[in-house]
């Protein structure tokens, strides 16, 4: 791609986030969810003109990758959104201020995934054994999201260190990232929040970038359908924010899209291959699967995705059994904050009161059990903080 398609390109993205911080973050306030469904449409409908510009002036093929690489990308993104809504919720961001945020972990992800696809497409050129690797690495990953059942811990590495080497504050100064407390200047849970953001989304850059390249390895294709999937993001945050919990089945059709792109590329690995083990250093003669299949594949997992979740029986039970779950253990993090935790105990009885006949679990009633504890006494039972 020319340099001029290419400054062009930055340019626009540049001017978009701009935008959205001068007109929508820079003054707190919370999105309604007609404006937030009506930016996160023009931010779809952005993305869908820059690839019918990418089919017209490239041609079918670019436009068949840059559409199947947003779309994986947009299907991954909204995993991202999980982590942000747990990051959020255990700092306790006010929710005026959640959008400064968001938009701060959109950046922080367009510059580390840009990184990572630079260096990623120089290596992948010099050393063709990468897509052997990143092929392996994407089933590895497909298998961890559905047996790995465990929460993301907000407070990670990067918040520790930065908790070591900077002093802080638990409590909020409007947005400032920094406040003078006792005569000391110190950093305020805003600065720490954004500090767990960036230090998980660094984690998802690593099940990201290796999807999209298991779809073309374009840089100017991975590029733009990383970016146009990330932007509008902070809408799609508030618009999903109910909505998320309701994909019960996410983690399965995720897994099954990165399976599949994971077998592409030892597919296409193979047809490449220079490996001496493998068939004497020459390449295998194997069918690769061609982009508009993958396009296809992508789409057909989202519809089952959300058609099982939201309208079959099973994925509203489940949906069901979550929401008691998710307030129960709202409950156990607000250690400290008792109206948090007295709301949050309400919002539990009543989505327990909705479970039918059977639905309630050895989980639901230990977790019930817990807060019944933690309401009388003040404090997480021991087996709790486990």
């Amino acid at each position: 791609m020319s340099t001029t398609v290419w400054i062009l390109t930055v340019a626009l993205i540049v001017g978009l986030l701009l935008f959205d911080y001068f007109f929508h973050v820079r003054k707190a306030h919370i999105p309604t969810l007609k404006e937030a469904a009506v930016w996160s449409s023009i931010y779809v409908g952005i993305a869908i003109l820059f690839g019918v510009v990418v089919w017209i002036f490239g041609g079918q093929q670019m436009g068949v990758e840059y559409f199947a690489g947003y779309l994986t990308e947009k299907a991954l993104s909204v995993d991202n959104l999980f982590v942000f809504l747990l990051v959020i919720a255990s700092f306790k961001v006010p929710r005026a201020d959640q959008q400064k945020v968001l938009l701060f972990g959109i950046v922080f992800s367009l510059i580390a995934r840009t990184a990572f696809i630079f260096i990623g497409a120089a290596a992948l050129e010099r050393f063709a054994v990468l897509f052997y690797i990143f092929g392996l690495f994407l089933i590895w990953t497909a298998g961890r999201l559905i047996t790995d059942d465990s929460d993301d811990d907000a407070d990670n590495i990067a918040v520790r260190v930065a908790k070591k080497v900077i002093p802080s504050t638990d409590h909020y100064d409007g947005d400032r990232l920094f406040t003078v407390e006792n005569g000391k200047r110190v950093m305020t849970p805003m600065l720490l929040v954004m500090v767990a953001i960036g230090g998980t989304d660094i984690m998802f850059a690593f099940d990201s970038i290796p999807a999209i390249f298991g779809i073309t390895q374009d840089v100017f294709i991975v590029f733009t359908a990383v970016t146009f999937s990330l932007l509008g993001l902070r809408q799609l945050y508030f618009l999903l924010d109910g909505l998320l919990d309701r994909l019960v089945f996410l983690s399965y059709g995720l897994s099954v899209i990165l399976a599949f792109i994971g077998v592409k590329l030892i597919i296409h690995a193979l047809h490449e291959n220079n490996l001496p083990f493998i068939n004497g250093g020459e390449h295998v003669d194997v069918w690769e699967i061609p982009t508009e299949l993958s396009l296809a594949v992508i789409v057909l997992v989202i519809v089952i995705v959300v058609v099982t979740s939201l309208y079959t029986p099973v994925g509203q039970r489940k949906t069901r059994q979550n929401s008691v779950l998710k307030h129960a253990k709202e409950v156990l993090h607000d250690e400290g904050d008792e109206e948090a935790a007295h709301t949050h105990e309400k919002l539990m009885r009543e989505a327990h009161e909705k479970l039918h006949e059977g639905e309630e679990t050895e989980e639901i009633r230990t977790y019930m059990d817990h807060v019944a504890y933690r309401m009388k006494y003040g404090e997480n039972p021991k087996e709790a903080e486990a």
